[in-house]
């Protein structure tokens, strides 16, 4: 844990204070799979607590680096009697559970799960509750998913549990949703038609002073009970923070208009189109953008003391964030959490597939190469390196994805090089993994039906073999003849991307290299 950028949790203002019989005080955190949480969690470790995590899956925080040095509860916030198991003995409650992608109901849901979490932390004495909220104005109408996130700090407060809610507005830092939206829209587009909200001033905050109050609110006094603004040292136009992204990235200056016809949905529309941001994930961040966000008050800094140094400016914050693409170094992405609507069961093993509509297709291919060389192509797939087939066809089911809102190939992932199980991979998600030898991905694409994609390296007495196995269960009718209208181009796709990674294979003996793909259109 050592390579922690600051804060790192060992700072003296962060530091766990002792229990009085001189134990380590525990953390319970929720949402720690998450962009915040995955982050939280390390320095947590570091500052000397106790951690546990709630989680739905347990082999997403098996994942991580710090997987093994925490105590796991598999649940949900949302479930009572998991929530009083998972409150037992806990000193610092963090809530990082929001439902920035979620549907219709999301607003009661959040609710339910926040007053679950409230009861199961008051009977059990929590003295201290951390929820992470947003900036936002007082007295003008808001957007649902910020009034929520409101909501849901207020039956914190209303609790009876000692509750401290640090609203912060847009976070920067490698792979938060607002900055790779500020990155993209930058990026792809030299003039840039906008929404009126570019003219809105707001004030960012660098993910590493965020995870600083974090750590710091375990230590404010037990009596405090109340919202508190957190923020940066700048406050900007949103059409300052793309141009001051330009600046950092040696891009000129991007000449932005402000339209009055682009309204929320069409915007999310539109950042869609643009950027890796799904349209679930767009929406609340464009609306999130209507009210200017600034700071009310400094109230925080009586709770909590300033970083050492003082707090990052927002280029710096760029700068940083750029710097950790470039390293292949993100921490932690917002392409972790889940596409809503798309299920998290894992594949059912092949028993029981008896008496399911279930449609496979199978190939396989040679290769001289060793199954080591084998491996390293099958996980430095996707992202920049593609799928070893015609990227045409690939490209173009990426964007049928993308215009009825699904997330499309633009996602990447988060690492050019290693995959974990939780990862997204373009549209995609690693369920499975054994290092080595196995890689299980689940589709995240609109699709009627379930779908699975296995590659596994084997080897063999001169080589190995590579092993490919799609799998899909349609929901319907509709899923059916989906899985037959798409059958002809299975041919194209599937068969020469078994046999271009077997190829692939034999250029990686010998280089440390991955190999780029070169496949023809």
């Amino acid at each position: 844990m050592d390579d922690l950028s600051a804060p790192t949790g060992r700072e003296a203002a962060l530091v766990a204070v002792p229990r009085a019989d001189g134990t380590a005080p525990r953390a319970l955190v929720l949402g720690a799979t998450g962009y915040i949480g995955g982050r939280l969690v390390p320095r947590l470790l570091n500052a000397g607590y106790r951690v546990r995590v709630l989680a739905r899956d347990a082999r997403r925080v098996a994942a991580f680096a710090w997987g093994d040095r925490v105590e796991i509860v598999s649940g949900d916030a949302a479930d009572a009697a998991v929530m009083a198991d998972a409150a037992a003995d806990v000193d610092v409650l963090y809530y990082l559970v929001h439902s920035m992608s979620a549907g219709r109901g999301f607003e009661s849901a959040d609710r339910e799960a926040a007053e679950t979490v409230a009861r199961a932390a008051a009977e059990a004495g929590v003295p201290r509750l951390v929820y992470l909220g947003g900036l936002h104005p007082d007295g003008v109408p808001l957007s649902a998913h910020l009034r929520s996130r409101v909501e849901v700090g207020e039956v914190f407060l209303d609790s009876g549990v000692p509750t401290l809610v640090l609203q912060a507005g847009v976070v920067i830092g490698s792979g938060s949703a607002s900055f790779e939206m500020v990155r993209h829209l930058t990026d792809v587009l030299p003039y840039m038609p906008a929404p009126r909200w570019v003219r809105n001033r707001i004030q960012p905050i660098a993910v590493r002073d965020v995870l600083h109050y974090l750590l710091g609110a375990a230590r404010v006094a037990p009596d405090v009970n109340r919202a508190v603004d957190i923020g940066g040292p700048d406050v900007l136009r949103y059409g300052q923070m793309m141009n001051g992204y330009a600046l950092e990235a040696g891009l000129p200056q991007r000449a932005i208009a402000a339209l009055p016809v682009l309204t929320p949905r069409l915007a999310s529309h539109w950042v869609n189109l643009v950027t890796p941001i799904p349209r679930s994930i767009a929406r609340p961040l464009v609306e999130s953008l209507q009210n200017e966000c600034v700071m009310k008050n400094r109230d925080v800094d009586a709770l909590i003391p300033r970083p050492e140094g003082g707090l990052m400016p927002y280029r710096e914050a760029v700068a940083r964030a750029l710097g950790r693409v470039a390293e292949d170094a993100i921490e932690t992405s917002w392409q972790d959490a889940e596409v809503l609507g798309v299920p998290s069961d894992p594949l059912p093993s092949d028993p029981n597939w008896a008496g399911k509509a279930v449609f496979v297709d199978e190939r396989s291919a040679h290769t001289t190469a060793p199954a080591e060389a084998l491996w390293q192509v099958i996980e430095g797939i996707g992202g920049e390196n593609g799928w070893y087939s015609s990227p045409v066809l690939w490209a173009i089911r990426g964007w049928m994805d993308r215009v009825v809102g699904g997330i499309g190939l633009a996602r990447g992932r988060r690492s050019r090089a290693r995959l974990v199980v939780g990862d997204a991979l373009d549209f995609w998600r690693v369920e499975a993994i054994e290092p080595g030898s196995f890689l299980r991905l689940r589709a995240e694409m609109k699709v009627p039906g379930l779908a699975w994609l296995e590659l596994r390296a084997r080897p063999e007495a001169e080589g190995s073999r590579y092993e490919q196995r799609a799998v899909f269960f349609p929901h319907g009718l509709s899923g059916r003849l989906y899985w037959f209208a798409v059958l002809p181009f299975h041919g194209f796709i599937f068969a020469g991307m078994a046999n271009r990674i077997a190829a692939a294979a034999e250029t990686v003996v010998g280089s440390s290299a991955r190999p780029t793909v070169t496949s023809p259109a």
